[in-house]
């Protein structure tokens, strides 16, 4: 398991129907490719975060695979249409089987 993992997410609190937001999400993960060795020379174990999915009440919205050339703390920004209220539910998934969430709600304005 990875240390000091911590998703953020910033999602607007309100929104009309039909409007499109941006969606900001950034989480802290060191990402190790697995190419790297230690002091005594072995190989440090590959350690990535290896999917992102963004789902809005169940339906998926986004989905991504990343590979081990993937930065340290991936920062995603992209834009979601907000049909009605709802929420936002983000998921990073762990080269060693770990799952991190979070959830943000969007309000009707």
């Amino acid at each position: 398991m990875a240390s000091g993992v911590k998703p953020r997410v910033k999602v607007p609190k309100t929104a009309s129907a039909g409007d499109a937001i941006t969606i900001k999400t950034l989480i802290s993960h060191k990402m190790e490719s697995g190419q790297r060795k230690d002091k005594e020379g072995n190989p440090i174990p590959r350690s990535i975060i290896n999917r992102f999915t963004c789902d809005f009440n169940g339906q998926n919205v986004l989905d991504v695979t990343m590979e081990p050339a993937i930065s340290t703390n991936p920062y995603f920004q992209f834009q979601a249409l907000v049909p009605e209220a709802g929420d936002f539910v983000f998921t990073w998934y762990d080269d060693d089987g770990e799952v991190y969430d979070a959830k943000k709600s969007v309000k009707m304005a």
